[in-house]
């Protein structure tokens, strides 16, 4: 249908209503959702020739064939019909299991639900958490749809920014952390560790002090774990998971999409309270009716059969963070830090105070893209990020572009 505008002839009025004959109203939360920087300077780079897309969480490999062949024999054998809503119940056991061996977990099919993709994993969290005008602190510098999530379940994101590192890196701090909640009184603390889009990563210890917080001001954590096999100085990421008492309100957010090279799928989980485990299955129903059997086939074998794969993730990401660091750290006007976890760079450059106009100046000039810092919040700004999930030939090839710029 065809917006059509409405001239003098239509009887348009002299009030704010916008000038359309299509008049009924919109939701004000989905009428006045921002559009994402990100997207913006990658639609800037669409038909370039010979660009290097550096811009988004995703790697240059495809899925790897083992996964493809079994969603592929899932289609074949016929598996095209309605699936449980909370997922296939071996896909659920095995994920109970995968936890379990990498955390020292205790976790049960109830405690687990597949979900279309990560992203529907953070809406289904707001929609079961948040009412209109419920308050969710988030720790940033954050993937942008994280705070969008929030607005659009009509809930008011309040940023917990990161303390940026003289020498580059980040820290969270506490004492902010507890006056925010104490002021705030927010429904729930969001938290991405290892973090996108800095690669931060909370150690324990800390864990266990925002575990305590949450505990005594009674909100929910939802932790986004997604990057959590992304470590370059450990085996997996400290997990929420691995501290969480049973009646604990701790929901981890998980998706398939990185480690297995899984984007372009949309699947994901969730670990929860199993008292959840209804309701999430419910909203499900009322959104995508569940997810596709011949996927979730292809999750199966990635989630059983997929650790050298991930294994060979981890080792090119460690690689092309390697090469980053070492271009970069030596120009004077870079602030960066030596990755800890993910797959991300995010990186200040001294004199650079529009990071869009930055990016794309960057893009037309060399074209490498780049994603903006003030996509992830107001802490974000004077910051670009960098996805490094690419090939070492194709990393070093960004670099030798952008560092003439950056000198």
């Amino acid at each position: 249908m065809t917006l059509r505008p409405m001239s003098s002839s239509d009887g348009e009025t002299s009030d704010s209503r916008p000038s359309f004959a299509f008049t009924a109203p919109l939701r004000p939360e989905a009428e006045s959702l921002e559009g994402s920087l990100i997207q913006e300077v990658w639609e800037a780079g669409f038909g370039r020739e010979n660009l290097i897309g550096l811009w988004v969480g995703e790697g240059d490999l495809p899925t790897p064939g083992f996964i493809c062949e079994a969603a592929i024999a899932s289609l074949r054998a016929g598996n095209t019909f309605y699936t449980p809503k909370r997922g296939l119940p071996e896909l659920r056991d095995s994920l109970a299991s995968y936890h379990n061996r990498l955390l020292g977990t205790a976790l049960s099919a109830e405690d687990v639900t597949v979900t279309a993709s990560g992203m529907s994993s953070v809406m289904l969290c707001m929609q079961t958490l948040i009412r209109p005008g419920d308050r969710v602190a988030i720790i940033s510098p954050i993937w942008p749809n994280v705070v969008q999530a929030v607005k659009i379940a009509g809930g008011q994101p309040v940023e917990v920014g990161l303390d940026a590192k003289p020498e580059g890196g980040f820290a969270l701090n506490l004492q902010k952390l507890a006056r925010i909640l104490d002021n705030e009184r927010p429904r729930a603390l969001f938290i991405a560790t290892p973090g996108n889009p800095t690669g931060w990563m909370m150690e324990s210890d800390e864990m266990q002090q925002v575990l305590s917080l949450c505990r005594e001001y009674g909100i929910w954590l939802l932790a986004d774990e997604v990057y959590h096999r992304f470590t370059y100085d450990r085996p997996v990421a400290p997990s929420f998971l691995s501290l969480a008492r049973a009646d604990d309100p701790v929901i981890a957010i998980h998706s398939f999409s990185k480690a297995w090279a899984m984007t372009g799928w949309r699947i994901g989980w969730l670990v929860h309270p199993a008292e959840l485990g209804d309701i999430f299955g419910r909203l499900i129903e009322y959104s995508t009716s569940g997810g596709q059997t011949f996927l979730q086939a292809g999750a199966l074998t990635a989630i059983n059969d997929g650790e050298d794969f991930v294994a060979e993730m981890v080792q090119r990401c460690r690689e092309g963070g390697e090469i980053v660091y070492q271009a970069l750290s030596e120009l004077e006007r870079v602030r960066i830090a030596q990755p800890q976890a993910a797959f991300y760079s995010f990186f200040a450059i001294d004199g650079m105070h529009d990071s869009l106009a930055f990016c794309k100046e960057l893009l037309e000039e060399t074209g490498v893209g780049l994603a903006p810092g003030a996509a992830f919040g107001s802490s974000g700004e004077g910051f670009v990020r960098l996805c490094f999930a690419s090939s070492p030939a194709r990393i070093s090839e960004a670099m030798d572009r952008i560092k003439p710029l950056l000198k």
